[in-house]
């Protein structure tokens, strides 16, 4: 892994916003964020043995994702969690972002455009080709944000899904 760099301070107003990856000590802040997306989308937190996964995945001996957090006023305000995929017809990887998510009360501060620039500066600091997310088609508010940047809504491409319960479901049929 690559020295950790100085994190970013951007002044706004009267209010400094600071992102930069999260550390170990600060698995807590990040689940206690993670848990305040499930309730914005209206969705389980979760488990206590989800959350032990994600902390390994993070910031055990073979990171799986990375996360970043952004802080205003020294408060956490938001993460973003990304990960690599590979693109095999531009033969570089692409900066999955996993999640990106500021609290309500930090919104209109900074804080989500600071995370995602961010993000496009760890996608261009890593080589990647592109990089990628989905967004919910009912989260409009999102999906005017990353229209700012010039993001493009992909119509020819559908997101697919299995999940654990099926991978039994296939291999019983072999």
């Amino acid at each position: 892994m690559a020295a950790r760099k100085k994190p970013k301070a951007w002044p706004r107003l009267d209010r400094m916003l600071e992102v930069r990856r999260a550390s170990a000590a600060e698995a807590p802040i990040l689940l206690d964020l993670i848990r305040a997306l499930a309730d914005y989308e209206k969705l389980d937190p979760p488990t206590p043995e989800a959350q032990g996964r994600l902390v390994q995945d993070i910031f055990g001996d073979k990171p799986r994702l990375d996360a970043f957090l952004a802080f205003v006023d020294g408060q956490p305000a938001g993460y973003a969690l990304v990960l690599e995929t590979y693109s095999s017809f531009l033969a570089l990887p692409t900066l999955y972002l996993e999640d990106i998510f500021v609290k309500t009360d930090f919104r209109g501060q900074g804080a989500g455009a600071a995370l995602f620039r961010e993000m496009v500066a760890e996608a261009h600091r890593r080589g990647c080709g592109r990089m990628e997310w989905v967004v919910l088609d009912w989260n409009r508010l999102a999906q005017d944000f990353y229209a700012k940047f010039g993001a493009k809504h992909l119509n020819d491409w559908m997101t697919m899904r299995l999940v654990q319960d099926d991978f039994a479901q296939i291999l019983k049929k072999d």
